[in-house]
């Protein structure tokens, strides 16, 4: 068998990789039009940072694993078509700020149905809105050579920085196809691959319908989980409780459990607003105001949470940081990722800029030229700095925000960079990550997020 996947990006190069490891009899191709990125993937340096995910990549890599721009050659020869490409939010026209972007996806349609010449098995990777496979099946049907291609849907359920671990074992695999002969004996070709080494009763098997739901769903409940807890985390401040009291107070219900109850500075990645802006649009293309509203909240309540925590470092500066040197702990969205898409840093850096902040940003693995374009600045923009550590990032500064849960942040040396700070330091935990108490005793002032208020923030 051959695979060929559609797009070298987060998802697709990792979900390939793990394929060619466990199935060393299906070739898989991996095709990108990005030359460098493909170069990259060639390379020792991954475009993609994720643990493990080089060891995994070079056990198959000129094996059964191949990185190559030879689009067509490879939509010819394999048998299933992941198509893996972006689905950024639209910035323009109906839907603006909201619906997904398909034209990759229409663009991708349009090269299988000219280059195939047999019947293949099309496997939706990308997030999409539901109905997606639907028109990817009017252009294939629209190709006058008449062949019967089948169309999948298999969402992805990874967490970038444990992406890995996720694809060897996951909780569940999910295909949708269609409910006739051909598309059940699509589903289960695509279920033969998986069951290499994941246990059958972990393939979950659907309408493509339900399928294309299901990513979406998946993603909106978990950014509520998190919307609500840091909604909880402003009351805690307010009543002098704990915001992580509560969450292992209410986690230990079974009803409720403990995961994505971690408050902080507000969710970022490729995923969750993308995937909650669809929803809420999908909802109000489909006559339902009250359901879209409801889900369009968990997005206001992000975007709240990541300026109450910009909103309390001006506050507690004084009410100015023109000027004011302020060191940024992680521009990334979260920890083991270089992915900054969405990240809460990016927002607070540019209200940092809004203020006339001298900003110095430090992070083990998003490089310069990534931050600059997320800022939207040049790279000699005088108002940033660079660091190649924490410590010469704290150096100076008036505050330190901890924006990325970094694990290396808890073992810095906070005495040596408290003495490198102007007095009063304070430290901002946007991610509740440090020894508050530790951090005291050497002499900083503390604010963390969901934390009762010192006296001299009230």
């Amino acid at each position: 068998m051959r695979i060929c996947c559609i797009g070298a990006g987060y998802v697709g190069g990792p979900t390939m990789a793990m394929i060619a490891a466990k199935c060393p009899h299906i070739r898989v191709d991996v095709v990108d039009l990005n030359a460098t990125r493909i170069a990259a993937w060639n390379s020792d340096e991954l475009p993609v940072y994720e643990p493990g995910l080089d060891d995994l990549v070079r056990s198959a890599r000129g094996r059964n694993l191949f990185f190559s721009t030879e689009v067509k050659e490879s939509i010819k020869a394999a048998e299933i078509i992941f198509v893996s490409v972006n689905t950024p939010t639209k910035t323009f026209g109906v839907g603006a700020h909201k619906a997904a972007d398909l034209r990759f996806i229409e663009s991708v349609a349009r090269s299988i149905a000219e280059a195939a010449d047999t019947p293949k098995i099309i496997v939706e990777k990308s997030t999409i809105p539901v109905r997606t496979a639907e028109a990817i099946q009017t252009i294939l049907a629209s190709s006058e050579k008449g062949l019967n291609h089948q169309v999948l849907s298999n969402p992805e359920f990874l967490a970038e920085g444990t992406a890995v671990a996720d694809l060897n074992m996951p909780d569940r695999i999910l295909i949708g196809g269609e409910q006739t002969e051909a598309g059940l004996a699509a589903v289960e070709k695509l279920v033969s691959v998986y069951a290499n080494w994941v246990p059958r009763e972990r393939i979950l098997t659907t309408n493509l319908w339900s399928s294309e739901l299901s990513k979406l769903v998946a993603n909106a409940f978990l950014a509520q989980r998190i919307s609500s807890i840091n909604s909880i985390s402003a009351l805690c401040e307010k009543t002098g409780a704990d915001v992580d009291e509560v969450a292992r107070a209410i986690g230990s219900d079974s009803r409720i459990g403990p995961k994505f109850l971690k408050s902080s500075v507000g969710f970022g990645g490729s995923c969750f607003q993308k995937d909650v802006l669809n929803l809420v649009y999908l909802c109000g293309h489909f006559g339902l105001p009250e359901v879209a509203e409801y889900w369009n909240q968990v997005i206001a309540m992000n975007d709240w949470q990541k300026h109450r925590f910009f909103e309390r470092v001006l506050r507690t500066l004084f009410n100015t940081v023109s000027g004011k040197r302020v060191a940024i702990l992680g521009f990334a969205f979260k920890k083991d990722t270089n992915d900054t898409r969405e990240s809460a840093a990016i927002y607070i850096c540019k209200d940092l800029m809004e203020e006339r902040a001298k900003i110095a940003i430090y992070d083990p693995k998003v490089e310069a030229e990534q931050i600059c374009q997320d800022l939207e600045i040049e790279s000699n923009h005088p108002g940033i700095e660079y660091s190649a550590s924490a410590a010469e990032a704290a150096a100076g500064a008036h505050a330190l925000l901890v924006l990325t849960e970094w694990d290396e942040f808890r073992k810095l040396d906070f005495e040596a960079i408290y003495k490198s700070m102007v007095k009063p330091a304070w430290i901002f935990d946007g991610r509740s990550l440090l020894d508050h108490a530790k951090l005291r005793q050497i002499g900083f002032k503390v604010y963390s997020i969901g934390k009762p208020l010192p006296p001299e923030s009230l």
